[in-house]
């Protein structure tokens, strides 16, 4: 209870700082959320989603189903509970209906706006497809008529995505297409095609800070939405990644009202987006060598967490430890912050090492994995 308490109160301390970094009185709007229960264990429930966006002053969030294990036919019953918790969300909650290609999803495209959908998303990893596949072509061409935005993956499991779309979206313009998850895939080339292109979207629901420097060094802010891919991103870790790296970019705090909240509802309003300016931010990062070595060694300790791996074997919190307690890094302050998330990971790490019940050693890696997950985004921005 000790590992679980210390873990807890520094989720609250960050949560504090998170809400203290945003722009003042700026709302936010998630770009990219999940409910329901994914075939990988995840669960997305939606009395604790609507907790976090009161919580952190996010006003609005689209919502679409995970790969459940009932998607057959057609993701009909998810897409049924995703309508219906938007209807008991007042609001708050904005439905996309998910399709698989190989189940009728121009009808149950159809089917599902007509019952008060308002986007569409496209999975092409775990639906398997890619975006030069004919039968993609309908559901462009529907979401233009009917006027819905698209939301597509662009995350990791793909290969290269970016022209192949980019002619699709020329032949069967959709009022909006957000390309999920920053377009990692395939970064640079989405970003020749679209930055710069009114009506195309990142959105910046990433694990690395790094990613979202890069994202705004190629694309223009007006072009970025901000989102956290609950429940496998989740607050504070996201919204305090987002605003930090947007600060250490250069963004002012009209360009990060927008990225926040401004473009995501003018998407959801169907209203005519904002025209891109330019990207900013810089093309090299001068980063202190301690703050790069720890980064490095959380990017491994957060891939075993989130394989599931039940213990630290590998000794990686302590090489991170190690550095932090470099004499003179010159920056201590900032690693005795760091180090203080390590000692609670470990911690949480060694707890579920010892935990027999699944669903309480799942829990214990998450908190380690959200905490490992903070430390190296401090690692990336402090310095910045």
């Amino acid at each position: 209870m000790d590992a679980i308490d210390r873990a807890n109160g520094l989720l609250e301390q960050y949560a504090a700082l998170a809400r203290a970094e945003l722009p003042r009185d700026t709302p936010v709007f998630d770009a990219h959320t999940h409910l329901g229960a994914d075939i990988d264990g995840m669960i997305g429930d939606r009395d604790e989603l609507l907790g976090i966006q009161r919580a952190y002053g996010i006003t609005r969030s689209n919502v679409f189903c995970l790969d459940e294990p009932d998607r057959h036919p057609c993701f009909t019953a998810a897409n049924e509970r995703t309508l219906d918790h938007a209807a008991a969300a007042s609001g708050e909650l904005i439905p996309f209906v998910r399709l698989d290609l190989d189940e009728s999803p121009i009808e149950e495209a159809t089917r599902c706006i007509d019952l008060g959908a308002r986007g569409v998303k496209l999975h092409p990893r775990a639906q398997r497809f890619l975006p030069d596949d004919p039968r993609l072509e309908p559901v462009f061409e529907l979401a233009a008529d009917r006027r819905v935005p698209i939301l597509i993956h662009g995350g990791r499991g793909l290969p290269p995505i970016a022209d192949s779309l980019a002619r699709l979206v020329s032949r069967h313009e959709p009022p909006a297409l957000i390309i999920a998850h920053a377009g990692i895939i395939d970064l640079a080339a989405l970003a020749e095609n679209f930055a710069g292109r009114p009506g195309v979207f990142f959105d910046t629901s990433v694990w690395s800070p790094l990613d979202l420097l890069d994202l705004y060094r190629l694309v223009p802010p007006e072009q970025i939405v901000y989102a956290s891919d609950y429940p496998y991103g989740r607050q504070p870790n996201s919204l305090l990644m987002t605003v930090r790296t947007a600060r250490a970019s250069g963004l002012d705090d009209g360009q990060l009202r927008c990225l926040l909240h401004d473009t995501a509802a003018r998407i959801a309003d169907g209203e005519k987006p904002i025209a891109p300016t330019a990207p900013t931010g810089p093309t090299e990062l001068s980063h202190p060598i301690t703050f790069l070595r720890i980064h490095q060694y959380l990017t491994m300790a957060s891939a075993m967490l989130w394989l599931r791996h039940p213990s630290d074997d590998f000794g990686v919190i302590g090489l991170a430890l190690n550095a932090c307690d470099e004499r003179s890094n010159g920056h201590r302050a900032a690693t005795d912050q760091i180090r203080e998330l390590l000692v609670a990971t470990q911690d949480l790490w060694s707890l579920a090492s010892e935990t027999d019940g699944d669903v309480d050693r799942g829990r214990a890696q998450r908190g380690a994995f959200r905490l490992a997950h903070l430390a190296s985004i401090l690692a990336v921005t402090t310095a910045a």
